[in-house]
């Protein structure tokens, strides 16, 4: 539609003369997306982008579409003859329409307030991982048809549920899974990143364009799994979205831009495919087979009669245990990038959104703790800092969407959610108290403007935000976790940190809350069952107490770090950290006798303070 007709002079007539026109960003307004997308979906059946929607002028919507060629075609009404045809029923039965609309605005408001409170089904966790179980796809790894999405909060509860069941066959999906779209073309083994999505079962073609919050979900999963597994290669993938986002989605001053496109020169996929030929020429005959053998590039082509470099048919074990061959093809991949950089680039998405910036930030301190790499929790740190020093407000209300100084839109719930979440994976990797108080100060302001005080669950956006013809609440896990889930498993991690059990209680009506549709459709929402099941479990508080440059200290985080531990929090007492301030009962668990000691409790009961790593190992093997 842009280029059939937003960018059409004959439309653009029409558009200007008859109608007032306003194009929305739904990476920015969130709030209007949702809103309209789910009028779309209940009076056409289906949704989808681009979004048409016609509105009378207090914002109520009476008719709705998703693409419209310009001229009527293959059985579907034209872009100008639905201008015409609306322009004329407005001027000769405007009555007509509007009481249309408002008829259609309270169908909206009463789907948005059907939510029936429910105990969530005790046999929840076995249903939604039997459902993935059935779903999965053993050869390919991932779940259901193509196109086939990662979405990766699903790998990340079935993490839990192998953690929770001891279940070998959740890990291996998980394994499958990762491995499989690592080794296809959804993953750039060029210049690194994933894209969004694959439109084959295999992995293969992606749609190009790579955003932020994928790769910020998928290196949550990829680290986690290192946890769990030790094996080398999550790492080295973990390492390698890190090492793309560094380079080309951060802004100078520490924050991430949002996406790279698909095409360039007006062609998908045009900047990340190969012929043969090209190699050969780049690297000569002998390295150029080669590469073009392990990375599946041939004369055919597998895409467009180009090819997409891949490991589909390569034994990455063969590659991993030669490390002169895995050297090798690592310096022919540079050659190929710094080539390829001189192509036409995508265009980037440079916008900074506050959420997708708190999934990248949680990510890289996340992989940051579990690899010891402090240049990663620099990073983590900087991009706060941004955050903090742009994106709120003189009254520290958090605002949504920064680009070239300008800082715009009252914070929707993912972003505080997605902040706070930030926020606690900083504190448990560098324990700065002020990453605690932070993360407190924005979870009160969630509770203040967001929450439905009547019933439970967040709205999503804020009390004193503009205020639409609707103020839905969702929980629908899709390409991005909901607001609504991360803050359930937000909460629950802040009450263990904080000792305020008035958060675990938020949590709790919340999941009661939604309890119908989750107990209707679990798979839906896999990340809140991540908090479900955070919830559901026996949690270990840790609290080492001592100073944090003493090497038994250090030895004792860096196994606290390295291991798998879903259901456990961190905290550090060194006595300077002002940790009576969070939590009281904490900073009374200090160094005895000066030596750095290990508290570990559970259920309110806490174990005898240890002083070694062994003895420390084996509580938290308990």
């Amino acid at each position: 539609m842009e280029r059939e007709s937003f960018e059409d002079e004959e439309v653009a007539k029409v558009l200007n003369d008859k109608y007032i026109s306003i194009k929305v960003d739904r990476e920015e307004r969130p709030d209007i997306d949702q809103i309209y997308m789910s009028f779309c979906q209940a009076t056409t059946g289906s949704g989808g982008w681009p979004l048409s929607v016609f509105i009378t002028a207090d914002k109520k919507p009476f008719y709705v579409g998703t693409y419209f060629p310009k001229e009527s075609k293959y059985g579907v009404t034209g872009f100008m003859n639905i201008l015409e045809a609306i322009h004329q029923k407005w001027q000769g039965e405007r009555e007509e329409i509007e009481d249309s609309a408002e008829k259609l605005t309270d169908m909206i408001n009463q789907m948005t307030e059907s939510e029936e409170a429910q105990v969530v089904d005790d046999q929840i966790f076995e249903r939604t991982y039997n459902y993935f179980k059935s779903s999965f796809d053993a050869k390919y790894g991932g779940f259901g048809n193509e196109p086939k999405f990662p979405t990766p909060h699903n790998l990340l509860f079935l993490l839990r549920y192998y953690h929770m069941n001891h279940s070998q066959d959740a890990l291996k999906m998980v394994e499958k899974t990762l491995i499989q779209i690592y080794k296809g073309g959804i993953f750039d083994h060029v210049g690194f990143g994933f894209s969004r999505y694959s439109t084959d079962r295999r992995w293969l073609v992606p749609h190009f364009e790579k955003m932020l919050y994928d790769n910020a979900l998928l290196l949550m999963a990829y680290v986690e799994t290192y946890q769990v597994t030790k094996k080398p290669i999550y790492k080295e993938i973990a390492e390698k979205i890190i090492a793309y986002v560094m380079r080309e989605m951060t802004s100078q001053e520490g924050g991430f831009f949002c996406a790279e496109d698909a095409d360039s020169e007006g062609v998908e996929g045009k900047f990340y495919v190969w012929t043969k030929e090209e190699v050969y020429e780049l690297l000569g005959d002998e390295e150029g087979a080669l590469y073009c053998k392990y990375y599946d590039i041939t004369k055919k082509g597998n895409f467009e009669e180009k090819s997409i470099p891949n490991f589909i048919h390569t034994d990455l074990e063969e590659i991993n245990s030669d490390p002169v061959l895995k050297e090798k093809l690592k310096k022919l991949s540079e050659k190929l990038f710094m080539v390829r950089e001189e192509r036409v680039h995508p265009h980037k998405d440079d916008k900074i959104l506050t959420s997708w910036n708190g999934l990248m930030i949680a990510g890289i301190a996340m992989a940051g703790r579990a690899f010891g790499n402090l240049d990663y929790l620099d990073g983590a740190e900087r991009a706060v800092q941004f955050i903090e020093n742009n994106l709120f407000r003189s009254d520290s209300r958090l605002l949504s969407r920064y680009r070239d100084g300008d800082a715009v839109n009252l914070a929707f719930l993912e972003d505080y959610a997605f902040l706070i979440w930030a926020y606690i994976e900083l504190y448990e990797g560098v324990f700065k108290t002020e990453y605690l108080k932070s993360a407190i100060r924005l979870t009160d302001d969630v509770i203040r403007y967001f929450q439905d005080e009547q019933v439970g669950g967040f709205f999503l956006y804020g009390s004193d935000s503009e205020q639409l013809i609707a103020r839905p609440k969702e929980i629908y896990d899709g390409a991005l976790p909901s607001g609504n889930s991360v803050v359930a498993y937000t909460l629950l991690k802040l009450s263990k940190l904080t000792g305020n059990e008035a958060y675990e209680r938020t949590a709790k009506r919340l999941f009661e809350h939604f309890g119908s549709k989750l107990n209707e459709a679990p798979f839906a929402y896999s990340m809140m069952l991540c908090a479900y099941i955070f919830g559901a479990n026996p949690t270990k508080e840790i609290v080492l107490a001592g100073r944090s440059e003493d090497q038994v200290i250090k030895e004792m985080l860096r196994k606290i770090n390295q291991s798998y531990l879903p259901f456990t929090v961190i905290l550090l007492n060194d006595e300077q950290s002002n940790l009576g301030e969070i939590n009281s009962f904490a900073n009374n668990q200090v160094a005895i006798d000066g030596k750095p000691t290990a508290y570990v409790c559970e259920n309110f009961m806490c174990q005898r303070p240890v002083f070694n790593l062994d003895a420390l190992n084996d509580l938290i093997k308990q």
